[in-house]
């Protein structure tokens, strides 16, 4: 195969600094309009040895460079003791960064061996387990923020897991408290898409250490919802989109859920109300929202 040429090696280059800022803006402004991280702030970033997170905390340590105001970072990796997991990558790619890091190991591999039946998926206790290391380290390490790697894709794939499998409208927040109420979890990757960290981690040659050593990933929902999404958005462009900008526009009034919205205390003022019923008018979609979502009008 021929070695590529001066044109192409500028193509890939110019490329690649496009991905870079696209990466820097979007995480930029998810910190921003969630106001993930403030002035002092010691963020500890999740480290699992793949694509996201090794993509989170390098553009992390960029915004920090020409962030207006100073925080600290620490980067955490738990050893889940998994068998044929390479111990010595994620050490030595940190050490190379020269930045503040935290090895951890823990067993959790034979535990969830030892409780989830053959077959089944361990992802679940799994992730419990971890996360219940983490908040520890979190606590030692004196970190005021948690970041985690989720991105985009990740977030509406939950939010269909949820929608069809739990039977709740629930998705991952950019930024919450975490469930023990100690900590506070951040994802700064909330609005980046999975294939530019996917494209990122080439162009930077992370040591990606694979997800799968478990052997339990075959069976996961998620990939279901996964594959349903690439072929929406491979059959009608922009409607993931589109889904995804929903989860920013929620109206509480025009769903069901009593605790979200006072519907016993509905009552009519005799004024025009902003979100009222229209009773038996329909909802007025633009053609141009229609046709990017693959829905065609009736004709009358």
């Amino acid at each position: 195969m021929n070695a590529p040429d001066h044109k192409q090696l500028e193509k890939q280059r110019l490329e690649a600094n496009k991905l870079e800022k696209r990466l820097c803006r979007l995480v930029g402004q998810a910190i921003g309009d969630f106001n993930m991280i403030e002035a002092g702030d010691r963020v500890m970033v999740c480290l699992s040895g793949g694509k996201d997170s090794y993509g989170l905390l390098d553009v992390l340590l960029k915004l920090r460079q020409r962030a207006p105001i100073a925080f600290d970072i620490v980067a955490v990796n738990l050893d889940q003791k998994h068998p044929g997991y390479p111990a010595h990558v994620l050490p030595d790619y940190l050490k190379s960064l020269g930045i503040e890091f935290r090895i951890a190991e823990q067993d959790t591999y034979s535990t969830v061996k030892r409780l989830i039946p053959e077959g089944k998926t361990m992802c679940s206790l799994c992730s419990r387990l971890r996360r219940g290391v983490l908040y520890r380290l979190a606590g030692e390490l004196g970190a005021t923020r948690i970041a985690l790697g989720h991105h985009r894709d990740d977030i509406l794939e939950t939010f269909f897991l949820n929608l069809f499998f739990g039977g709740k409208i629930k998705a991952m927040p950019p930024k919450l408290g975490s469930d023990d109420g100690k900590h506070v979890v951040i994802r700064p990757l909330a609005y980046v898409k999975e294939k530019d960290l996917a494209r990122y981690a080439e162009v930077r040659a992370f040591p990606i250490i694979p997800c799968d050593l478990c052997g339990s990933q075959d069976q996961l929902q998620r990939k279901q919802v996964k594959q349903m999404l690439r072929q929406w958005e491979k059959e009608f462009p922009g409607r993931v989109e589109t889904i995804f900008n929903s989860l920013q526009r929620v109206t509480p009034s025009h769903l069901l859920d009593r605790k979200l919205f006072d519907f016993p205390a509905v009552a009519a003022s005799g004024e025009a109300v902003e979100n009222g019923d229209k009773a038996f008018d329909t909802e007025d979609f633009s053609s141009t929202a229609l046709t990017r979502l693959g829905i065609a009008r009736a004709q009358d």
